[in-house]
């Protein structure tokens, strides 16, 4: 369970990050706040754990065609659409979306590994 808040804690500080990234760049993305970045953070944690499989498995003959490459635009759109779900969190267009989306799943593995690593099967 504690594993599971401080991913959770280390998502919201990835969201941050990335949006204070965003803003460095004059990209659109806007978090009110450390509240709002673990509402957003678990709102984008549930997107991407209930809506995800179902968009990527309608969507997996394009993926192959592309060969992986329509994830990303799975990945912008989703994380544009908990920007559009939540009144903390903004995302203003396909570029904010994709940058946001790309930059906070690599923060986010980071910093995540790094608070509650994973333990080894042996």
């Amino acid at each position: 369970m504690v594993g599971i808040v401080l991913r959770w804690v280390a998502s919201a500080v990835a969201l941050l990050l990335t949006v204070w990234l965003g803003k460095t760049l004059g990209l659109g993305l806007y978090v009110s706040g450390f509240g709002g970045a673990l509402i957003a953070a678990l709102v984008i944690g549930l997107i991407n754990a209930f809506i995800r499989p179902l968009v990527m498995m309608f969507t997996l003959p394009l993926n192959c065609l592309t060969f992986g490459l329509f994830g990303l635009v799975i990945n912008a759109v989703l994380f544009w659409l908990a920007g559009e779900l939540l009144a903390e969190f903004e995302v203003e267009g396909p570029v904010a979306a994709l940058f946001g989306s790309i930059v906070m799943s690599i923060f986010s593995s980071v910093l995540s590994q790094a608070v509650a690593p994973e333990k080894r099967r042996e």
